[in-house]
This record gives C-alpha cells, sequence and structure tokens, in this order.
C-alpha cells in the first residue's frame, strides 16, 4: 500500500456479482484490519456472508481501495410490522486512511441506497456518533430475533441498533424509538 495522495477519491456502487475477485480479497483484508483480532470484534466469514447479495460501496484512491459499505435487504419488524429494511454489512476504512473521511463517503452513498430502495435502513454498532451525523438515530426498544421456536429477546444487542428513516418509512415505526424491533435469524451475528 501506499501513501494516500491529495488525488480525489472515487466512490462506486457495484452489486456482489460486480465485484472483482481482486477487489473482494483486498474488501476482506480492508475489513480484517480495520476491525482488529479481539475474538468479540474481528470480521469473520459469517459477517461477509452477511454483506454479499446487496449493494456494495467501494471507495478508491487512485487505485487502492480505501473504504467499503454494504446494504442488503432484510425484513425487521417494529411492534411486529414488517418493515422493508436495508440493512448496513461491513462497513469499514483502511486504518493508515481512517479519518479522512472516506468512511463518510460511503455511508452517504449507502444512505442514498436505502432511501431509493427500502423504508428503512438499520445497522449494528458501538460506534454511534460516526452515523448520527449522517442521520442515524439509536433504537432504544427491546431486540428481538425471529426463529423457528419463536421470538428470542437479544439484550446483547440493545443500545447498538440504530435505524435510518426514509421518505417511505411506515408510522409503524415510533418517534420514540422505544417499541420492540426484530429480525430474522441467520447464522453468526444476527444483527
Amino acid at each position: 500500500m501506499t501513501a494516500p495522495d491529495d488525488r480525489r477519491p472515487l466512490v462506486r456502487t457495484l452489486t456482489t456479482r460486480g465485484l472483482s475477485e481482486s477487489e473482494v480479497v483486498v474488501i476482506r483484508h480492508l475489513m480484517s484490519a480495520a476491525f482488529g483480532d479481539d475474538p468479540d470484534e474481528r470480521f469473520e466469514d459469517a459477517d461477509w456472508e452477511h454483506a454479499i447479495g446487496g449493494s456494495h460501496v467501494v471507495v478508491t484512491l487512485g487505485d487502492e481501495i480505501v473504504s467499503h459499505a454494504s446494504v442488503v435487504e432484510r425484513e425487521l419488524r417494529v411492534s411486529g410490522t414488517p418493515i422493508p429494511t436495508g440493512y448496513v454489512e461491513a462497513v469499514a476504512t483502511r486504518p493508515d486512511v481512517q479519518g479522512r473521511g472516506y468512511g463518510s463517503l460511503a455511508m452517504t452513498a449507502i444512505g442514498r441506497i436505502i432511501e431509493r430502495e427500502f423504508a428503512l435502513g438499520a445497522l449494528g454498532t458501538g460506534s454511534h456518533a460516526f452515523y448520527e451525523r449522517l442521520g442515524w438515530q439509536t433504537w432504544r426498544g427491546p431486540a428481538l430475533v425471529r426463529t423457528p421456536g419463536g421470538d428470542k429477546r437479544t439484550p446483547d444487542d440493545e443500545g447498538y441498533i440504530m435505524i435510518l428513516r426514509t421518505s417511505a418509512t411506515p408510522a409503524a415505526v415510533p418517534a420514540d424509538l422505544d417499541a420492540p424491533i426484530s429480525c430474522d435469524w441467520r447464522p453468526g451475528d444476527v444483527w
């Protein structure tokens, strides 16, 4: 990797199929570097599986990928009401260029995709300040996962879920964000 320079970053939006094999390798490496080796935080294969099948935003500087985010469709339910949701996954910026706005560029593009294609945006994070300045709000209500055996509370996820309202967000999403919210079950992190 070379040192960043004064070139303008390029923001590209692609489908998973539109990513080349070499881009996937670089993005996976970027995720591992950004999330680190802590067993509770590191980026696993299941995390990548969650990130594929939708739209990817790739920010490049010259010929180097410096930031990535993806959005996939999930059905969240608020107080039992289904809401087509753009769920954000695999957001990271290469550690040596963090704090220079590349992550904001990626998330701004993701926000436009969510506004255009979904009734709601959602993600799970511990970095609330970063997302709040881009219009995201912290969900305060109970979090649940829908399983074949019924809804199960996921208290470890509570306080980490954020939403982004769109022009299509239904009235079922309350202004106070204290209602129960649920996601479909999936392997790995459910949220």
